[in-house]
C-alpha cells in the first residue's frame, strides 16, 4: 500500500506563520478535502506536498516509487504544445506509444492513400496490443470527452485560461499518479462535468487531496476533511456536513475550557491583589502558577465571521429592462430578441456553459459592452455595485488601508452606525496589525476579499456578482450567503457553485449556447434534478419507439406489481441491520486508528488496508440493503 508521511512541517511567509509543526498521513482510498479562510497557507501545504517549495522544518516519508500529481490553480503548460501533446506529457513509454499512434491515425484519415502512414498504423496497433495500451487510450478518450476537451490540435497559448484549466486537469487524471493534489479542480467546470468529476475521484485508486470551494463537491467525494486555521492543522473524519458538526462541538469545548480558565485567572487575580507576600513555598508557588495562567487566558482563537453589515442606498421600482436585445460577439451570438425585467428585491443565478455570454451579459447591464440591437434601461436610482472575476488594477506597492480609503474613511453600517476603514478591514479577518501591509504580499485570495470589501463600502442597491466562488474562501462564502439574504436591493450572480446558487438565487437564467437561454423559478439542484428527469423520460420515449420483443413484454407485465411492504424475513433482517452497521462503523475507526499508529510499517498497513477495505465493502453492501429497505418501513408495523 502506498502511502505518505509528512512530520513537523512548518512554512511561513514573510512575518505570518502558514503552518507551524504539522504532521500527517495519506493512505490509499484517502479523499481528503483541504479547507481554510484565504491566506491561511492551503497552497503553500500542496506546494510543499509536491516539491515546489521546501518547508522551514519537517521531512516526509514515502515508497521511492511513490508518484504525484498536481493540478495548480493556473497549470503550468507548454504554450506551443498542442492539446494532445500537453495531455500525455509523461515521460512513461505507454503515452508515447499513445502519442505516436494518434498522430499516425490522424495522418491516415487525413491521406487514406498514404501507404508509409498505413503501414506505420500497422505496426503501432501492433505494438498497442502487446502493450496493453488501448485501456489507457480508452481512459485519455474517456477523460478529455467528459471535460469538453475536442480539437486534440489547438494549441495551449490559443486557448482561456478556463480552457488550460480543463487541459492541465486532463492530464493529472490521465497519469493516474499515487496522490492527485488538485487546487480548485471545479472552476471553469460545468455542471455535467463537475458531477462526472465527482465519480471519478470517488472510484480512484489512490488518494485525493483537494482544495475547493464547492461545499456539495466536498459532501460527495471526502472520506476526510483538514482544516487549516491559525497555523494548525485540523484532521476531521467525513465529509464536509460531518466537518460542520465536528468543528462546532470543538469550538464548543474550546470556549467552556477558556471561560473556566477566565474564571480560575479572575479567583488568582483576587487573591495577587490582596498582596500575597510569597513568604512561603506554598504562596510562591500558587504565584508562578498564576503567572502561566496569565500567558494563556483570552488565547482561544476562532476563525470568527466576515461581517458584511453595511447599509445601501435607497432602491427605486425601476430596476433593469431588456427589450429585444441582440449580441453577438465575433461568430458566436450570444443574446437574441432577449427581452428580461428585473425587479426590486430580485434574487437572479445566472449559469450554463461556458462562452454562451453570461459574463457578457453582467458587462451589458454595467454599461461595459455595447448591445448590437435593442434596448437597455436601468432605473434611476440604481447604484451598481459589480464583482467581476479580474481584480480591478491595483498599485501592489499601495497599502491595504490607503486602497479601501479610497472609497471613504468611514461607512454606515445596516444599523445607521459609522465604521471606519480599521473596523472594516477586522471584521473581513484582516487583523490590525496587517493594515499597513502591502498588497503584494498578500494572497490572491486575500486580495479577492479586499477587492470585495471595497465594493461593498460603495453600498450599492444593485449588486452583480461574476463567479464569486472561484476565489473566496468557504468561510466568506458563507457570510455573504447570509448577506445576500438580508441585502435589501438586487442581487443577480453568475456561478457554477450549486451549493451558492441554492443559497441565494430563486429566479434563474441557463445559458445553453447559441443565444437559447432557459428561465426558471425554483432552487438549482431541482432544475437540475428536472432536466434529469427530462433527459431520462426523452430517453424512455425513444427506446419505447423501438420494436418490443415478447421477452420484453412479459417482463413489463411482470413488472406491473408493484412492492409496497417488507416479507417477514425482511422485517427480522431490518432489525439486524443497524446494529450490525454500528458495529461496522466501530471496527473501521479502530482500523485506522490502528493505521495511523503503524504510519512506517508498510507490511503492517498493507495487511490494515485489506481488512479496511473488505470492512468498507461490507458496510457499502448493508448501507444499500439499509437504504432499499427503508422505502418499505413506513407500511409496515416493525
Amino acid at each position: 500500500m502506498q502511502t505518505l508521511r509528512a512530520e513537523g512541517l512548518t512554512s511561513t511567509y514573510g512575518e505570518k506563520i502558514l503552518f507551524k509543526n504539522v504532521s500527517f498521513l495519506i493512505k490509499e482510498h484517502d479523499r481528503i478535502g483541504l479547507i481554510g479562510v484565504n491566506g491561511s497557507g492551503k497552497t503553500s501545504l500542496l506546494n510543499v506536498i509536491a516539491g515546489l517549495n521546501s518547508p522551514e522544518a519537517g521531512s516526509f516519508e514515502k515508497p521511492k516509487d511513490y508518484s504525484m500529481g498536481y493540478l495548480l490553480q493556473q497549470p503550468k503548460l507548454d504554450p506551443n504544445k498542442d492539446i494532445l501533446d500537453a495531455v500525455l506529457a509523461g515521460d512513461q513509454s505507454l503515452f508515447q506509444l499513445i502519442r505516436q499512434y494518434e498522430r499516425v491515425l490522424q495522418t491516415v484519415s487525413q491521406h487514406p492513400e498514404d501507404q508509409s502512414a498505413l503501414s506505420q498504423l500497422n505496426d503501432l496497433q501492433l505494438k498497442m496490443d502487446q502493450q496493453n495500451a488501448w485501456e489507457v487510450q480508452s481512459r485519455v478518450e474517456t477523460v478529455l470527452t467528459q471535460l469538453k476537451i475536442k480539437d486534440m490540435n489547438q494549441r495551449i497559448g490559443q486557448m482561456s485560461g478556463g480552457q488550460q484549466k480543463r487541459v492541465g486537469l486532463a492530464q493529472v487524471l490521465i497519469q493516474q499518479p499515487d496522490l492527485l493534489l488538485l487546487d480548485e479542480p471545479t472552476n471553469h467546470l460545468d455542471f455535467d462535468s463537475i458531477i462526472w468529476l465527482q465519480d471519478y475521484l470517488a472510484k480512484y485508486r489512490g488518494a485525493v487531496l483537494v482544495v475547493t470551494h464547492d461545499r456539495y463537491f466536498l459532501d460527495e467525494v471526502t472520506n476526510h476533511i483538514w482544516e487549516l486555521s491559525f497555523g494548525k492543522l485540523y484532521q476531521y473524519d467525513g465529509n464536509y456536513q460531518e466537518y460542520v458538526r465536528q468543528k462546532a462541538e470543538r469550538e464548543e469545548k474550546a470556549a467552556t475550557a477558556e471561560h473556566k480558565r477566565q474564571q480560575l485567572y479572575k479567583k488568582e487575580l483576587a487573591w495577587m491583589r490582596t498582596g500575597a507576600k510569597a513568604r512561603s513555598t506554598k504562596q510562591k508557588g500558587r504565584i508562578n502558577r498564576f503567572n502561566e495562567l496569565s500567558q494563556h487566558v483570552g488565547k482561544l482563537k476562532t476563525e470568527g465571521s466576515v461581517d458584511i453589515g453595511l447599509g445601501s442606498q435607497r432602491l427605486g421600482k425601476d430596476v433593469l429592462s431588456m427589450k429585444d436585445v441582440n449580441l453577438k460577439l465575433g461568430d458566436h451570438q450570444l443574446l437574441k430578441n432577449f427581452d428580461w425585467l428585473v425587479k426590486p428585491g430580485d434574487r437572479i443565478g445566472i449559469t450554463g456553459e461556458n462562452g454562451a455570454g453570461k459574463s457578457s451579459l453582467l458587462n451589458v447591464i454595467a454599461g461595459k459592452v455595447p448591445v448590437d440591437s435593442g434596448t437597455v434601461k436601468l432605473g434611476e436610482t440604481v447604484k451598481l455595485g459589480y464583482y467581476t472575476q479580474q481584480t480591478e488594477p491595483i498599485d501592489e506597492d499601495m497599502r491595504m488601508i490607503n486602497y479601501l480609503s479610497q472609497v471613504a474613511d468611514s461607512v454606515t453600517d445596516a444599523n445607521g452606525q459609522r465604521v471606519s476603514v480599521t473596523q472594516l478591514l477586522e471584521r473581513f479577518l484582516f487583523p490590525r496589525f496587517m493594515h499597513g501591509t502591502l498588497i503584494r504580499k498578500l494572497s490572491g485570495g486575500e486580495q479577492r476579499r479586499l477587492y470585495l470589501l471595497k465594493i461593498l463600502m460603495q453600498q450599492p442597491n444593485v449588486l452583480l456578482l461574476d463567479e464569486p466562488t472561484n476565489d473566496l474562501d468557504i468561510s466568506t462564502l458563507t457570510v455573504l450567503e447570509d448577506y445576500i439574504d438580508n441585502f435589501n436591493g438586487t442581487v443577480i450572480t453568475v456561478s457554477h457553485d450549486r451549493y451558492f446558487l441554492d443559497k441565494v438565487a430563486t429566479d434563474l437564467l441557463i445559458f445553453d449556447g447559441n443565444a437559447k437561454i432557459e428561465r426558471y423559478t425554483g432552487l438549482f439542484t431541482d432544475y437540475l434534478q428536472d432536466h434529469l428527469s427530462s433527459k431520462k423520460s426523452n430517453t424512455q420515449k425513444t427506446s419505447s419507439n423501438q420494436p418490443k420483443s415478447k421477452k420484453t413484454k412479459d417482463t413489463t407485465k411482470k413488472s406491473s406489481s408493484k412492492k409496497t411492504k417488507l416479507t417477514y424475513k425482511e422485517k427480522l433482517e431490518w432489525k439486524d441491520l443497524e446494529p450490525a452497521l454500528d458495529k461496522l462503523d466501530q471496527q473501521i475507526k479502530e482500523v485506522q486508528n490502528e493505521m495511523a499508529a503503524n504510519g512506517s510499517n508498510y507490511d503492517k498497513l498493507a495487511d490494515l488496508q485489506k481488512q479496511l477495505d473488505q470492512l468498507n465493502q461490507e458496510s457499502d453492501t448493508k448501507m444499500k440493503r439499509w437504504e432499499y429497505l427503508s422505502q418499505f418501513v413506513d407500511n409496515d408495523q416493525l
